[in-house]
């Protein structure tokens, strides 16, 4: 495993041994720090040279998991396996079906307007790629990326409706989304999913049939490859190590809870802040160590475990917690 490095500016320049980077971390030359489950340093002296090698980020796009690879000629620093954002259409779904019920209620409620979901991306469509541009964008903050590499994966046809086959589809729409915004932060180039496998059958690689397997050959093989396939340099994996990066999944203001309780009293629900933290912030606790913030209750707040996301406690108070960092996501190894 390599140590990210960055400058006093924060701008990144190349990983360091994790030997050298606690030598500088001893002799005061460098300070350490964490960036969202990635150990890293910073340089609190001029660098000695700033001498930047190609690093390029191989992308395997997925319906339930996906893998990014982070890999120079010499060394593969980062192997990452995700999981994908796939509850937002049903979310959007029931908040329709609950602002339809409204309008039948006899309560106060606005006029039916202009549908502004309408047109653009879809909600869910835009949601899977914006997470992994955020992944992108965070990369890119420790480690000088030059250039991305993506399997370019393409929507279902249908015969004879060329106009769905190249503007409808919602996937077509998110990728052309996707490869615009990517483009302002490096190169991007695509590979079709053939040409992954024919790369991976000639580095004699296989990929695991079981796609939810947190295993290397599940997804991180293709991104693998298609890193290497730029940059080059292996003939084999050098670095199989992986980081699994879990999104966080946060219940926005509602108007009240869906189901009344007993009364008919809707009581209010949803949020993403808990007293003074914002939900998903890194805090250390003096009894449960490192952990996440959850939901909040009479004056106490949820921590959560950031391997498993299970609660640890409903009763934190917000004064014995040092926040560290906020994360849309958590992340283990």
């Amino acid at each position: 495993m390599f140590v990210p490095v960055v400058d006093k500016n924060q701008k990144p320049l190349m990983p360091t041994k994790p030997s050298r980077a606690r030598r500088w971390i001893k002799s005061g030359k460098a300070t350490p720090f964490w960036k969202k489950g990635i150990f890293c340093v910073r340089l609190n002296v001029e660098p000695s040279a700033r001498n930047i090698q190609p690093i390029a980020v191989g992308i395997d796009p997925g319906s339930k998991k996906e893998a990014f690879t982070v890999k120079s000629e010499i060394h593969t620093y980062l192997n990452i396996q995700t999981d994908a954002v796939t509850w937002v259409k049903n979310a959007i779904k029931t908040r329709r079906e609950m602002r339809r019920g409204r309008r039948f209620r006899k309560t106060p409620c606005r006029q039916p307007r202009f549908n502004r979901v309408k047109g653009g991306l879809a909600p869910s469509t835009k949601a899977r790629w914006q997470w992994k541009l955020r992944l992108c964008w965070w990369l890119k903050k420790i480690f000088p990326i030059t250039d991305f590499v993506v399997e370019d994966i393409s929507a279902t046809t249908k015969k004879g409706k060329r106009r769905w086959n190249v503007s409808f589809s919602p996937l077509e729409v998110g990728k052309r989304w996707f490869y615009t915004e990517l483009l302002k932060l490096g190169n991007v180039y695509t590979l079709k999913g053939y040409e992954t496998k024919e790369l991976r059958d000639r580095h004699g690689l296989k990929k695991n049939s079981h796609k939810l397997s947190e295993t290397f050959s599940a997804h991180c093989v293709d991104s693998w490859i298609l890193a290497n396939w730029h940059v080059g340099g292996h003939i084999s994996p050098d670095n199989k190590e992986m980081l699994l990066v879990i999104p966080l999944r946060f219940h926005r203001r509602q108007l009240h809870a869906l189901q009344p309780s007993k009364g008919s009293i809707r009581r209010p629900y949803g949020g993403t802040r808990s007293y003074g933290f914002k939900r998903g912030s890194y805090v250390k606790h003096s009894k449960y160590g490192l952990c996440f913030v959850g939901g909040a209750s009479k004056e106490h707040i949820s921590l959560h475990s950031c391997q498993d996301g299970k609660r640890l406690t409903q009763n934190a108070k917000p004064s014995e917690c040092k926040h560290l960092t906020y994360a849309s996501f958590r992340t283990r190894r």
